[in-house]
């Protein structure tokens, strides 16, 4: 398998799959200056800007003007007005699958969020990835053997959140614990999902993990 994850968080999201797919693009232009002229398709999952850095979509463009990219009809009002040609979005409503060559498909699915988002199934070389973050549920969502699983993993369980929520409480600070349970995957209930679905060769990795602010 051939991945990196530029970025996965709050403060930014970007992973690259085998050099070619960019999925998510919520980090500077700078962190992917090392990687964007390889790309041929660039798939995105929802507004929120940890994942559609305008910005960065902006300079992408720019730099690449022909450059595939791959969205719900939610997004693509906000990728023409970053520049993209809306000839160069491929728009995924109600396909289940878009075949771009035999070593290129996408598969989408609807994931659970506070504002519309998909989650992707990509058969590319061979290789078969799992990626879904930012959702609360991937109740009805199977995908069988795949062979890496990116999928949100924000916080261990309720009593690591509820933990988190008191030291913020204690502390006098806003706290955002309440809004992560309806909106976000714990390791447990991912870890659950997991075992039904891997298999023996599978590997995974818990995307979107919770990071406290460092004050300096």
């Amino acid at each position: 398998m051939n991945y990196r994850i530029i970025e996965s968080g709050s403060f930014g999201n970007a992973t690259i799959v085998e050099n070619i797919i960019l999925i998510d693009c919520g980090v500077s232009f700078k962190k992917l200056k090392d990687y964007y002229q390889e790309l041929k398709l660039v798939l995105l999952t929802h507004i929120h800007s940890d994942h559609f850095n305008k910005t960065t979509l902006k300079k992408l463009v720019k730099e690449r003007p022909t450059l595939r990219f791959g969205c719900c009809e939610w997004l693509v009002k906000d990728l023409i007005e970053c520049g993209v040609d809306k000839r160069n979005i491929d728009v995924y409503d109600n396909i289940s699958s878009f075949k771009y060559s035999d070593n290129l498909i996408v598969t989408i699915f609807d994931l659970q969020h506070d504002v519309l988002n998909c989650g992707y199934k990509l058969f590319v070389n061979d290789k078969k990835y799992f990626y879904a973050t930012d959702t609360n549920s991937l109740e009805n969502i199977e995908a069988k053997d795949y062979d890496m699983y990116f999928i949100e993993g924000n916080y261990e369980d309720k009593k690591q959140l509820e933990e988190r929520k008191q030291k913020h409480i204690e502390k006098g600070e806003y706290y955002y614990e309440d809004r992560v349970e309806k909106t976000h995957l714990s390791q447990v209930q991912a870890t659950e999902w997991l075992m039904e679905n891997m298999g023996s060769n599978s590997q995974y990795i818990f995307m979107h993990e919770h990071k406290e602010k460092v004050v300096v």
